[in-house]
């Protein structure tokens, strides 16, 4: 099962290797030390993702170097060729909210050439100019968490075209060993360890789940993007919501519908907007704050101003709710709770 998920995956994504891996951690961690990145080595990253992307350069013993983001969200290719230094390894690009990264752009500006990962744990299903994503970076990292557009439980995959790193990568996810279970039921009841790995293996009642899953990937994607259609219709004309960037030649998987508020035009701040949204039974969030100011990465050296565009967006983003049960009633019912608030909130304003 495990096999046929992985050919099913490669296929898909129109990628030659697929490997899938305990979840989607494991698979940022597997794809950082396939390229050999260890102590002293700097890799160029988001702060503007899930704290997983920038903790696997740790784990790995490296430096995560922050960059800052573009209009769409994603890593922004003059950020990142400023960021180049010798010790430079890897550049770690996030696919933010199901959005793809411009792969080709980020490699086009770099001062020399780089290997990209994409962690693409958002945007399983989207593509860039008809190319899906699995097909555009070096590595590709997937998601199969619960609330991802498909599911194993929990689970993630490596996808690259490169045939050495799919097998280091394997490798690494089964102690390193140069030969499988499955194979060793066979002829090759023999082997060796030619590097230190782990057990970071997918179970194959996971597997079977995630191939019927997988089959169900276009309507998951069709259904949210109709959502998210929906969404850009009804909030345009409340001021001061700033609606998702839509890039000419990129489809998004819509993982995330992330709008942004400017307390000016809106009347309050971010924060406050999430507290009422939540008081009127609205699961809103952020994602994320800033990961270079945190406080992990503030003691290795994150101070503010470092990427003020990703900074501006962690004050200012809000994750409306969208999930696959969500009917157009509870569409309005969120659009609705944000026009009452900035009638509240701008009702105040005026008597301040």
């Amino acid at each position: 099962m495990i096999a046929d998920f992985e050919h099913a995956l490669a296929a898909r994504c129109k990628v030659d290797h697929a490997v899938v891996v305990a979840n989607g951690s494991v698979a940022l961690d597997l794809a950082v030390l396939a390229l050999g990145i260890g102590p002293g080595d700097e890799v160029i990253t988001t702060p503007l993702t899930f704290v997983a992307t920038a903790n696997a350069v740790l784990r790995a013993g490296a430096i995560p170097v922050f960059a800052d983001v573009g209009e769409d969200r994603c890593l922004d290719p003059e950020s990142v060729a400023r960021a180049v230094t010798p010790r430079t390894k890897a550049v770690i690009t996030v696919d933010y909210s199901g959005l793809p990264s411009d792969v080709a752009a980020l490699k086009a500006a770099l001062p020399r050439p780089l290997p990209v990962i994409a962690d693409s744990a958002h945007s399983l299903g989207a593509s860039l100019n008809g190319r899906p994503v699995g097909s555009l970076a070096d590595i590709t990292t997937l998601s199969f968490h619960p609330v991802k557009q498909i599911t194993t439980g929990e689970g993630g995959a490596c996808l690259a075209a490169d045939a050495g790193i799919a097998d280091r990568i394997r490798k690494l996810r089964n102690h390193g060993m140069t030969s499988t279970a499955d194979e060793r039921t066979g002829a090759l009841w023999k082997y060796d360890v030619t590097m230190l790995g782990n057990n970071h293996r997918l179970t194959a009642l996971q597997a079977a789940l995630g191939i019927a899953q997988l089959r169900r990937l276009d309507s998951v994607v069709a259904e949210r993007s109709e959502l998210a259609d929906r969404y850009d219709a009804i909030l345009i004309d409340i001021p001061g919501i700033g609606l998702p960037p839509r890039p000419p030649g990129r489809r998004s998987a819509w993982h995330l519908y992330a709008i942004e508020i400017d307390p000016a035009g809106y009347g309050c701040d971010r924060d406050e907007v999430i507290d009422a949204l939540r008081a009127e039974g609205i699961e809103a969030t952020l994602h994320y704050p800033a990961v270079h100011l945190l406080a992990l990465y503030r003691e290795r050296g994150g101070v503010p101003g470092i990427a003020p565009r990703a900074e501006r967006l962690s004050e200012q983003l809000i994750t409306l709710p969208l999930y696959p049960a969500m009917t157009v009633t509870d569409q309005d019912d969120v659009v609705l709770a944000l026009q009452r608030i900035h009638v509240w909130a701008t009702a105040g304003a005026v008597r301040s």
